[in-house]
């Protein structure tokens, strides 16, 4: 079966950004991050790689994450847009 994918919205102050993309990112089933302004246009938009381990992504993302810091730097409020893989394994049948 397909997974399915489900998006959230986090909204957060300039100076909280990174720590919580930080966060999402450690999750391991977020498969987007889209920082947004608060009317509406998309700033960034970052595509994360499922299945990457923890290091992994933290050295891939490094560079997303300075860009990240200098616009929530000019940001008063954002809103992260996640959008998450749900694993979609039918339960077990315990007959």
């Amino acid at each position: 079966m397909a997974d399915r994918v489900r998006t959230e919205e986090f909204r957060v102050d300039g100076d909280q950004v990174i720590a919580k993309v930080k966060e999402l990112v450690n999750e391991g089933n977020v498969r987007r991050i889209i920082l947004r302004t608060e009317d509406g246009k998309d700033l960034i938009e970052v595509p994360l790689t499922i299945g990457v381990g923890v290091v992994g992504v933290g050295v891939l993302v490094a560079p997303v994450l300075a860009a990240i810091g200098a616009i929530a730097a000019i940001v008063a409020r954002l809103s992260i847009v996640v959008e998450r893989v749900e694993d979609k394994t039918p339960p077990k049948n315990e007959n």
